[in-house]
């Protein structure tokens, strides 16, 4: 069980950790301080429903059925361009501080709706959570429960620590110039992810 525990820990890591959409959206709102924890456990309980989906077989319903994928990425990619926009507009526009940032936070309803885009509109979530993950956890055929919770135990290690962590960097972006970096930033990963959603 061990080895299982300290494979599956380590391979959900390195496949979460690169900046993503999601991992974007939960840096930012993690440097606003704003609807931290709901998220974090959106974000970790749709990694484990993915996962646990992925290790009981589901990238075989998503091999037979390749529209599923096909309507997944041009969604995710148009939301990522949508988002990506906003992203640019709000770096160009800039003059935007921590202060006022938090007051012009969307709601928690809000946050959480984005949330479930970025994280169930990504076609990358499922070729790395449901397809990889499944194909890797074959490896142990008789220890699938371990590898789901030795999974879904790096990404909640992960999700905490990038909501959390990221308030050492609150008293940076208490500058506008900070948050235009940041929101440049975003937009090109939106757009440099719609971009390969598009031409795969």
């Amino acid at each position: 069980m061990n080895n299982v525990f300290v494979y599956a820990f380590f391979t959900t890591l390195s496949l979460i950790l690169p900046i993503g959409s999601q991992n974007a959206f939960v840096l930012k709102q993690g440097i606003r301080g704003q609807f931290i924890l709901p998220i974090v456990l959106f974000c970790v309980v749709s990694d484990a429903l993915l996962i646990a989906a992925g290790v009981s077989g589901f990238d075989r319903v998503i091999a037979r059925w390749p529209i599923l994928e096909a309507v997944s990425r041009y969604g995710g990619a148009a939301f990522l361009l949508i988002y990506g926009a906003r992203s640019f507009h709000s770096a160009w526009v800039g003059q935007k501080t921590l202060v006022q940032s938090e007051l012009a936070a969307p709601s928690l309803s809000r946050c959480l709706m984005l949330c479930a885009a970025f994280t169930w509109l990504n076609p990358h979530v499922y070729l790395d959570t449901v397809v990889l993950l499944g194909a890797i956890s074959a490896q142990f055929p008789n220890q699938k429960w371990q590898f789901i919770l030795s999974a879904s135990a790096a990404s909640t290690a992960f999700f905490f620590s990038l909501g959390y962590g990221a308030r050492v960097l609150r008293p940076l972006f208490a500058r506008a110039k900070a948050w235009q970096v940041l929101d440049g930033l975003i937009g090109l990963v939106m757009w440099t992810i719609a971009v390969q959603l598009l031409i795969l």
